[in-house]
């Protein structure tokens, strides 16, 4: 869905009311509330999200038009959909994870290297999944020191991988 960007997933169903347990993927975790009404994969259902309270892994959360248990569990593993506009602006430095995928990533020289697949993030940070045209996925971490340079408007990443990446 271009122009929108994924805020968080349902869980599955949290008690027999038709809450549902969400999973926030917002840097502040509760503001996904705001960004609403929401959608979901297609953009064929919306959603308002009201959340009732924390639980381990993110959020019990009322779905409008979600009434039981059944209906609560049925969305599991729905991702949610906000539309872009509604989002803070990145601060510098800063990117949403939608608008890496799909760059070129170069290396110092300018010889490609591929396109960005996926950002991983497994905790410590993000990394970058880089697929090359032929030949075996490239993981690298997105720190300054590996990626100097994101230039969103001409669509492509200049990459320095480590020398152990580049023997692979």
């Amino acid at each position: 869905m271009t122009g929108h960007i994924c805020v968080g997933a349902i869980a599955g169903a949290f008690g027999v009311r038709g809450e549902v347990r969400l999973k926030s993927f917002c840097a502040e975790p509760a503001a996904i509330a705001t960004y609403g009404p929401l959608s979901d994969d297609g953009g064929g259902r919306t959603f308002e999200v009201t959340l009732t309270r924390p639980v381990k892994g993110g959020f019990a959360a009322r779905l409008s038009g979600v009434t039981t248990r059944e209906a609560a569990e049925a969305l599991r593993g729905t991702r949610l959909y906000a539309p872009r506009d509604r989002l803070p602006m990145a601060a510098e430095d800063e990117y949403y994870h939608a608008d890496l995928i799909g760059l070129t990533v170069v290396d110092p020289g300018g010889a490609e290297l591929g396109l960005v697949a996926a950002v991983l993030n497994h905790g410590a940070s993000d990394i970058l999944e880089i697929r090359p045209h032929r030949g075996e996925t490239l993981l690298l971490p997105f720190t300054r020191a590996v990626v100097p340079t994101v230039d969103l408007a001409a669509g492509r990443i200049v990459a320095d991988p480590p020398a152990e990446a580049a023997d692979d």
